[in-house]
């Protein structure tokens, strides 16, 4: 995979990061979504395929992508298809601070060192480059403003968005209420990122133990529908740990 196009992590990761304060909205939730993020951009790659509720490896072959290509390794070593729930919630040390070191390698954000309460250090990160921040806003506003179904990454993204709970990020309070209803219908352009936002949204409702009951049609592929839903607050202790990677600086929330 060549490095001329932003991974779908990166984009979530930087419609999650606020401008102002360098930190990143729903912080929780968003470790979740950044891993949902991987599965749907190995999808798009071509390595992997729905299979039902679960992910299969259909091409084991490097992607180029050394974070995205370690997570194809371990769903790779699992031998058979693993539920998209149970990969989402799984352990997830420093996955978001990985993406955070990686966009700062590239010159996209640049790390700003402080203190929590005086005392601990913390480093947030500042976009040095808004105009990449608002080319996938841009993206979004207009899928949503349009109406025309977008293409499957955009339609991912906005899934993804919508399941860890950017709406209300992106865009706020009452005047926003209808774009943040047609983000979450995007949902449904999508049939992987519709997998992959769903299962997000159940690991932070505690149902990753309960199979989705809708099969997949036949070909394999599981059809997303947009059932309503509304994300939900990203639940307390909910996994924000990862494989891949270490902490290297502690992230302000």
């Amino acid at each position: 995979m060549g490095r001329s196009r932003r991974t779908l992590p990166e984009e979530l990761l930087l419609l999650a990061l606020d401008p102002t304060t360098g930190t990143t909205a729903q912080p929780q939730s968003l470790d979740l979504g950044l891993a949902g993020a991987q599965l749907v951009e190995l999808a798009l790659a071509g390595r992997i395929a729905p299979d039902g509720d679960r992910i299969a490896v259909v091409v084991p072959r490097p992607t180029g992508d050394p974070t995205l290509d370690c997570a194809l390794e371990l769903l790779r070593r699992r031998g058979a298809p693993v539920r998209a729930v149970n990969w989402i919630g799984g352990p997830r040390l420093g996955l978001r601070q990985t993406y955070l070191s990686h966009l700062e390698r590239c010159g996209m954000v640049h790390a700003v060192a402080g203190q929590m309460c005086g005392v601990l250090p913390t480093t947030r990160y500042q976009a040095t480059d808004n105009e990449i921040s608002r080319e996938i806003r841009v993206r979004l506003d207009s899928a949503i403003r349009t109406g025309v179904p977008p293409d499957p990454r955009t339609a991912a993204l906005a899934a993804l968005a919508h399941a860890v709970g950017l709406g209300k990020h992106l865009y706020p309070g009452n005047e926003g209420r209808s774009s943040r209803s047609r983000l979450r219908d995007l949902i449904r352009h999508d049939p992987m990122g519709g997998l992959v936002a769903h299962a997000v949204m159940d690991v932070q409702n505690g149902v990753a133990a309960q199979p989705r009951r809708n099969p997949a049609p036949a070909g394999g592929r599981q059809a997303a529908t947009a059932d309503g839903r509304v994300g939900p607050e990203p639940a307390r202790g909910v996994p924000a740990q990862s494989r891949h990677g270490s902490m290297a600086r502690a992230v302000a929330h």
